[in-house]
């Protein structure tokens, strides 16, 4: 049991709690300011064809011309500051600006790396399956900077993985096929601060029986609630929630190695399978990879051992 305990959680009593909640949606509170800032990922140039480039920025910036939207193409940088989808309420229209954004991935990153695309399009082979939480402030394209074509991904609900015995789900679907067509060599679930799912999962009641696809879903994570309930029950809720958060990840990395195939392959040294765990509101990130060696999936006793601990900041 004291193994799970995620080794470096803060029970520091200033925590504050999820700023809002998967059972009320509705009442959404603001937590980043309206103006975001897109800031430019580290390229991965794998090649020019400078005419062909040329050829393709005249075009591209021609047709854009011709929709009213030439100023747009004006910017050098991926990094100049860009209007938040929040300002709909001001009259701008949410396709104008996602039109906005596809025309600069377009101008900067597609025609600037040709060769690369090209590649993609006859066969991706990703190193990474990523499964990370749905919601939207915890992007990992954007947060560890995955490019098109370097990780696999599947995004649901608080980052949870059922074990094989609870049947088929879009998340082992798409393990089977990162693992046994696609070959990754990582897998990475991500968790975050202020999940309402775990929130869900740590507020609801074992005993009773749900309709609703939120709660049934989260339950899968039941362990890792028992596990925070006997390790942090004298704390306070959102205490035990950021607890759960960490708890969960780990739950969901043994969880991994109940499909055969994962076993199989993390037995052989092609497979390494990691947790990793992002606060947004501090803007840090703590990685961890599974002890494949030391951690058991045995009933009576699982135990999630980790190495290889690093903290980002």
């Amino acid at each position: 049991m004291a193994a799970l305990r995620p080794s470096s959680v803060s029970f520091d009593s200033s925590v504050s709690g999820p700023t809002n909640s998967f059972m009320g949606l509705l009442h959404k509170s603001p937590i980043f300011d309206s103006r975001k800032k897109l800031v430019r990922v580290g390229e991965t140039h794998l090649g020019s064809l400078p005419s062909v480039k040329r050829n393709l920025v005249s075009r591209l910036e021609a047709s854009s011309d011709s929709l009213g939207c030439g100023q747009h193409l004006m910017s050098n940088k991926m990094g100049n500051e860009m209007e938040s989808l929040d300002k709909t309420d001001q009259g701008l229209d949410f396709f104008e600006e996602l039109k906005h954004r596809f025309l600069c991935f377009k101008k900067q990153k597609y025609l600037e790396e040709p060769e690369h695309f090209q590649a993609l399009a006859k066969a991706q082979s990703p190193k990474f399956m990523v499964i990370a939480c749905a919601d939207s402030r915890v992007c990992p394209s954007n947060i560890l900077g995955f490019q098109p074509g370097e990780a696999f991904m599947i995004r649901n609900v608080a980052n949870l993985v059922p074990p094989v015995e609870n049947g088929p789900s879009e998340t082992n679907a798409a393990l089977e096929f990162a693992v046994n067509t696609l070959e990754v060599e990582n897998i990475l679930v991500i968790g975050h601060s202020s999940c309402a799912g775990i929130e869900t999962l740590v507020r609801m009641r074992d005993d009773v029986n749900s309709s609703s696809f939120v709660e049934n879903w989260v339950a899968n994570g039941k362990v890792a609630k028992l596990r925070t309930k006997a390790a942090a029950g004298h704390l306070g809720f959102y205490q035990q929630c950021k607890y759960c958060e960490k708890e969960s990840i780990n739950h969901s990395l043994l969880n991994l190695l109940t499909y055969p195939w994962i076993e199989d392959r993390e037995r052989k040294g092609l497979l390494s399978i990691h947790g990793g765990y992002y606060d947004f509101l501090n803007c840090t990130f703590e990685k961890w990879t599974i002890d494949f060696k030391r951690s058991s999936i045995e009933k009576e006793g699982p135990k999630c051992l980790v190495k290889n601990r690093a903290f980002w900041c």
